[in-house]
């Protein structure tokens, strides 16, 4: 898989926000979920909320062992 393509995307999260991050490369809103899955009939998102603000990098290559989050699998 190319590197470049998969690279996790750096987003602002607020504490108690609730988040719908893409589990299944659809979206048109990555990393989070716009609803394609549905269509597609694929995997729904991943419901997530942060108990403080924080930047984070979320994956977009869905193969990370810690979801949402970027654990780097994209450059395996």
């Amino acid at each position: 898989m190319s590197d470049k393509k998969y690279t996790p995307i750096a987003v602002d999260l607020e504490k108690d926000k609730r988040y719908a991050w893409c589990t299944c490369s659809h979206s048109t809103n990555q990393p989070f979920c716009d609803g394609s899955h549905r269509a597609h009939k694929a995997t729904p998102s991943l419901g997530f909320q942060v108990d403080e603000d924080k930047r984070a990098h979320l994956c977009t290559c869905k193969l990370t062992s810690n979801p949402p989050y970027c654990d780097g699998t994209h450059k395996n």
